[in-house]
């Protein structure tokens, strides 16, 4: 098996414009983030929706943002497992959940220091761009773990426990930043 994230179609034509014209259709739950299981995250932007991120001006899409959403789509959920593979050192008896997890951004941004609340580890893929993650240990591990931060590159896969690990992210200085990633128990 490729140790390969990615097609390499996929990887070439990735892009926003690709989730907006070929991925999503105009009534999908993930556009309006409609329904439990969809989640939009807009960080700090005034961003209210996936809707309104695909719907931005040439001059909004010019300055910094960052934002992050959980597909709820069936549809567009096939579509995009059609392009990339299950991490390969992932346990066959290991289940992926059913939702990917999306977020672009431009340098300079990301996440803010956090905790998830999600059931399972997870893992994502750096698509395009780079991203520097930072992390601080859990409380029970204080005094023994240290902070420490990683640069993951284009090709390249985190795996990490976000219920667990306080983590933050930015997005390094050249291409803007696409990744990809689900839960996994």
């Amino acid at each position: 098996m490729s140790k390969s994230l990615l097609t390499s179609y996929f990887n070439n034509i990735f892009g926003i414009l690709y989730f907006q014209q070929d991925i999503y259709d105009a009534e999908s739950r993930s556009l309006q983030h409609f329904g439990q299981d969809c989640h939009f995250f807009p960080y700090a932007t005034e961003f209210l929706s996936l809707a309104e991120v695909f719907n931005m001006t040439k001059e909004r899409s010019e300055r910094p943002w960052y934002i992050g959403w959980s597909n709820c789509d069936a549809k567009t959920g096939h579509i995009l497992r059609l392009h990339y593979q299950r991490p390969y050192f992932l346990p066959d008896t290991a289940e992926s959940t059913h939702a990917n997890w999306i977020f672009i951004g431009t340098s300079g941004f990301g996440a803010p220091m956090h905790i998830d609340h999600v059931l399972n580890p997870s893992w994502q893929g750096q698509i395009k761009g780079r991203k520097r993650w930072h992390f601080q240990p859990p409380p029970e591990c204080h005094y023994e773990c240290h902070s420490f931060h990683v640069d993951v590159h284009p090709g390249e896969i985190i795996v990490l426990d976000t219920n667990k690990w306080y983590h933050q992210t930015q997005i390094l200085a050249g291409e803007n930043s696409i990744a990809i990633g689900s839960e996994y128990d």
